[in-house]
């Protein structure tokens, strides 16, 4: 999951659900026997990335030198059908062994009772969820228990273009940079660079791109802690929100309508913008763009307080697995390091096992990759309910209007937060 964009997309394919399922049996025992070497049985893992097979392959052959009588085979489904295919699997209690789950789908997941809590594997000493970053480990929790293991680590963090700092005279961004300090860059470099096309930043203006991590460092939420209302409509949200809308108003952002018609990415890694907030995932990306060899990576610039969202895959059980033991024995380890250092070693993205995150780290020297890492520590799980697409859908309808200035921020945040709480009181019946 990259964007609150593909998000609606992806939560909207599921949402109907998955409570009240017919079929099936009872959900086998949270104290099931544990595999052991012995144990013989055939799982399925179910995920959406066909480029993920061959690492995930390695990962099997390693898993099989301490089980080598289970089992695994792999179902890739790719990403447009893949919920919609797991809903009519939960619909029948037909789920695969062990599969791939996102924050935004995981409370409907749970809400149905289709989940094997990872319990048994921490009580057994054969997980730590010490080991991923607790943000992560709250977003695949509910009421205290822990479902899902944490696959990767897909915070955000700001890119900076260094040969047009230097063009336009302004001095390159630190760690300890604060939102005073990126105005000041992104207005200098569009006035200086401005008639060459270039602006001082360019950043989508999705929920994990931007205004999420703005409203967090401002000292705000997006929902509240126990998902029953919004936060949209707080004074620190507005002032997480009106930090978009004023970079649009003074120059120092493409409008609303740019982003629109030419993503931030593309304006970035072509040269076209100075700074970029973009997730880890972008690494790749501008390693094989034009401006690969100019660019770095620095920490969000901080509000407040720091903060960041933190999103990232999970490996989850179904909790009517006919093979539970073995299932839990390969969701424990593709949570263990060495499964998630071959994963990352694969170029993969950063993983979620702390101490394995160097291998994201070292496999780009040239860039300040640790920044992403380093954003673990003051992350804040992904904002979602039981239906998080419908209030995602009202954000896309209704922030355009405030970021672009045809409407006050303040105004728009409390009609958004009027109707997400409408829903979000549905959700609760």
């Amino acid at each position: 999951m990259r964007r609150t964009t593909l998000a609606v997309a992806t939560i909207a394919s599921a949402a109907l659900l998955i409570t009240g399922c017919s079929g099936g049996g009872a959900p086998a025992a949270d104290d099931e026997e544990l595999a052991t070497a012995e144990t013989e049985a055939s799982i399925d893992f179910a995920i959406w990335n066909a480029a993920q097979q061959p690492a995930f392959e390695l990962v099997i052959d390693a898993f099989n030198e301490q089980y080598p009588n289970i089992d695994v085979q792999i179902q890739v489904t790719p990403f447009d059908q893949y919920f919609t295919k797991l809903q009519t699997q939960g619909s029948s209690k037909t789920l695969p062994d062990v599969f791939t789950m996102n924050s935004l789908n995981f409370d409907k997941y749970v809400d149905g009772k289709l989940l094997a809590p990872v319990t048994p594997l921490i009580d057994a000493d054969q997980l730590d969820p010490a080991n991923y970053p607790t943000a992560l480990v709250d977003g695949y929790s509910a009421d205290g228990t822990l479902y899902g293991v944490p696959q990767n680590s897909q915070t955000v963090a700001m890119w900076y273009n260094k040969a047009l700092f230097e063009q336009a005279g302004v001095e390159l961004p630190t760690d300890d940079w604060d939102w005073d300090d990126l105005r000041t860059a992104a207005k200098s470099i569009s006035d200086a660079l401005g008639d060459q096309g270039v602006f001082g930043i360019a950043t989508d203006l999705t929920g994990q791109q931007a205004y999420y991590n703005t409203i967090l460092q401002a000292g705000g939420d997006i929902i509240s802690e126990d998902k029953q209302t919004s936060g949209f409509d707080s004074p620190e949200a507005i002032e997480g929100l009106q930090f978009w809308t004023d970079l649009i108003a003074d120059g120092s952002s493409p409008s609303v309508q740019q982003l629109a018609d030419t993503p931030a990415p593309q304006m970035f890694n072509s040269g076209k913008a100075a700074i970029m907030f973009n997730g880890a995932w972008s690494v790749a990306e501008v390693l094989a763009s034009d401006v690969a060899d100019v660019s770095d990576i620095a920490p969000l610039p901080q509000g407040e307080r720091r903060g960041v969202v933190v999103a990232g895959t999970a490996a989850v059980v179904s909790a009517y697995s006919d093979e539970l033991a073995a299932a839990r024995a390969f969701q424990a380890f593709l949570g263990s390091q060495e499964a998630q250092e071959i994963i990352a070693g694969e170029g993969l993205g950063n993983p979620a096992f702390l101490e394995s995150q160097h291998v994201f780290v070292e496999a780009t020297p040239q860039y300040n990759v640790q920044a992403f890492a380093d954003a673990s520590e003051y992350a804040f799980p992904y904002p979602t309910s039981r239906d998080t697409s419908a209030w995602n859908l009202l954000e896309s309808n209704l922030l355009p209007a405030a970021f672009s200035g045809e409407r006050p921020v303040a105004e728009v945040a409390d009609e958004l937060a009027t109707e997400m709480n409408a829903l979000l009181e549905a959700e609760a019946k």
